[in-house]
């Protein structure tokens, strides 16, 4: 079905082709359809015909049905977010009982237009979601917060994946009033900020869920002076769970922040509250375990979610490996069990919840944190099989999240395939799973991009190709003389070059694969030519593939350099000279991709670790 980024569970063609006329009217007695009628109209736009609403109709003029395509309600349809659509000869018809499922069996029609242009196959399709919950969480704490319009423009992409939920992770990027400390120096959200997503969510039918860290990760608010106090350990990570201190401030923090959200659910984290019970809550943890200090205070934060009439979610590691304290955890509470590792441990432990009879939401990750282009092969296989494990334990959902640890520097757009893959198979896995890993990509290139001549499609393996790991993304900001990182701040890396053995197939392979793709003028220059100064969101995308590939190259350089400088040889003053010119070029092109998605945030950070490598280069050029 490649006429289908996401597959309908069941289409049938039934022969004969519409026409689309050069005036379309889509066509719903209802205000709340227009969401929808503008998803199919923005597609016949695409294709040179003229759509409008019918209260555009001018004077007397008469509609034919071949130019109609009519939203209706059929109350026998069950699923509120199911479809069925008709595409005849005479013109098309979205069933569905709910805006909901009109908006989905809109966005479907759209993608049928896209792919087969002003001649559309009669056919049938009926069509509704495996999972109830299919979400997509987007790391906004570790530098790098994006500006409104990208996530708004983010928000109408998972909407036509038929992604319904948003989760922005937050650790301290927002604006608290009672607390104006916390995201200074962050670019935080504002109240007026998450309003206006959330309007923008509704509209798309996007429950927009809030994420906020409320227990371990809490280091950038610990950090400051205020605070210092509340940890669990100096210089840590987490709040002390036994300081009633810890409960009010969350408490002051929920006030605020949960107030501004429609949905019923909230995630309070609660993952990776490393040192729990080695520190200040020591004492306790030993008289009655580590588990239950941490339950203890899980309870606390449930009524507080309750208080404000939300649902508290929580991630699933520590009771994972405190499982004595599953049987304590309020039925209600959904658990977030996460793994990022096709085959991991916690994934394979689902059935620990489900048995004690919890909800639960399965979360699998695009696998981009510290990678420049995703590891895309490992991406995929997680997706694939937490969803396998989502729809076999009855699960709610899948929440597929997108990280991005020491500094943030992995760009969005090289997210949006693994965030398109888990859509697709959070609607429908069977047919998804039944999908080869090229055959996606190459599909959601020509969806997403157009049909470039698969130049998109040798980006995302080449940047995205498993073997770079994390090694690259630190590499790029290690000295290449001493294992040391020039990263800054919360960008600081690990030292890893010396650790790296590649074989020289391997790295021959890999920068034979980078080079070949070049500087990606051929790629751009196709897109431009086809859409002009449309689809910006994914004209920036496409920058960011090239960037990524870059600074793997770059990585790749350094790792070479770094050998052969650690082994007594010394590099050619070209070789240094033209590495130097690699590293200024990508440092401009990162600030500049960096500002047309972000908010400064900590970009200054990342330019002081691209400042610090491109000086010792330069150092060693001159024979410093």
């Amino acid at each position: 079905m490649k006429s289908f980024l996401v597959p309908p569970h069941k289409y049938e063609k039934t022969g004969g082709t519409w026409a689309v006329a050069d005036v379309v009217y889509v066509c719903s007695p209802r205000h709340e359809d227009d969401a929808a009628a503008r998803v199919v109209l923005s597609a016949l736009s695409q294709m040179g015909s003229l759509g409008r609403l019918p209260g555009r109709l001018v004077g007397n003029a008469v509609v034919s049905e071949s130019q109609r395509v009519n939203l209706i309600r059929d109350k026998q349809i069950t699923d509120p977010e199911g479809f069925r659509i008709t595409v005849r000869s005479e013109g098309v018809d979205i069933f569905a009982s709910t805006p909901a499922g009109t908006y989905y069996g809109a966005q479907t029609l759209a993608e049928y237009i896209e792919y087969h242009g002003r001649r559309l196959p009669c056919c049938n399709i009926e069509d509704a979601p495996d999972l109830r919950r299919r979400g997509f969480s987007l790391d906004c704490s570790r530098g790098k917060v994006p500006t409104v319009e990208t996530l708004k423009q983010l928000i109408r992409r998972l909407a036509r994946w038929k992604i319904n939920e948003l989760q922005l992770y937050v650790e301290n990027v927002f604006t608290f009033a009672r607390h104006p400390a916390i995201g200074q120096g962050f670019s935080p959200f504002t109240p007026e900020d998450i309003l206006e997503l959330g309007a923008h969510c509704a509209r798309h039918h996007i429950a927009f869920v809030p994420s906020l860290a409320s227990l371990g990760h809490f280091e950038k608010i610990l950090m400051l002076d205020a605070y210092k106090g509340l940890g669990e350990q100096p210089g840590g990570t987490t709040l002390c769970p036994t300081d009633p201190e810890s409960v009010k401030l969350i408490g002051d923090l929920y006030d605020e922040y949960l107030p501004l959200f429609r949905s019923d659910d909230f995630n309070a984290c609660g993952d990776e509250p490393w040192g729990l019970g080695a520190g200040r809550s020591k004492a306790e943890a030993d008289k009655k375990g580590a588990g239950r200090v941490f339950l203890d205070f899980i309870l606390d934060l449930y009524d507080l979610s309750l208080g404000h009439g939300k649902r508290m979610n929580m991630w699933g590691d520590f009771p994972l490996k405190h499982q004595e304290i599953i049987s304590g955890i309020p039925s209600d509470m959904v658990i977030l069990n996460w793994d990022y590792t096709p085959g991991g441990e916690m994934m394979g432990q689902t059935g620990k919840f489900s048995e004690a009879g919890l909800p639960i939401v399965c979360c699998p990750s695009t696998n981009s944190w510290q990678s420049h282009g995703t590891r895309i092969d490992k991406a995929m296989k997680n997706i694939d099989e937490f969803a396998a494990i989502a729809v076999s334990h009855g699960a709610e959902g899948l929440l597929n999240t997108d990280w991005g640890d020491y500094g943030h520097r992995n760009p969005l757009g090289v997210s949006l395939v693994a965030a398109a893959y888990g859509g697709a198979h959070a609607w429908n896995h069977q047919a998804t799973t039944g999908i080869s890993k090229t055959d996606f990509i190459r599909s959601f290139c020509l969806h997403t991009f157009g049909d470039l001549d698969g130049l998109v499609d040798q980006y995302v393996l080449a940047t995205g190709d498993d073997r770079y790991e994390t090694w690259a993304y630190h590499c790029l900001m290690e000295s290449i003389f001493e294992p040391t990182s020039h990263g800054r701040g919360f960008c600081q890396g690990k030292p890893v070059i010396a650790a790296v053995k590649l074989s020289k197939k391997k790295t021959d392979d890999m920068r034979g694969a980078a080079t070949k793709l070049g500087g990606g003028a051929a790629c751009l220059d196709a897109f431009d030519a086809q859409y002009g100064e449309e689809r910006r969101f994914e004209r920036i995308a496409l920058e960011e593939y090239v960037l990524a590939n870059r600074m793997n190259l770059a990585a790749l350089n350094r790792l070479e350099l770094s050998g052969a400088i650690r082994s007594g040889k010394k590099p050619g003053k070209k070789k240094l000279t033209d590495h130097e010119r690699e590293l200024f070029e990508i440092r401009d092109d990162f600030q500049r991709l960096w500002l047309l998605r972000s908010r400064v945030s900590r970009l200054e950070d990342n330019l002081a670790g691209f400042d610090a490598v491109i000086a010792e280069v330069r150092g060693r050029i001159d024979g410093k």
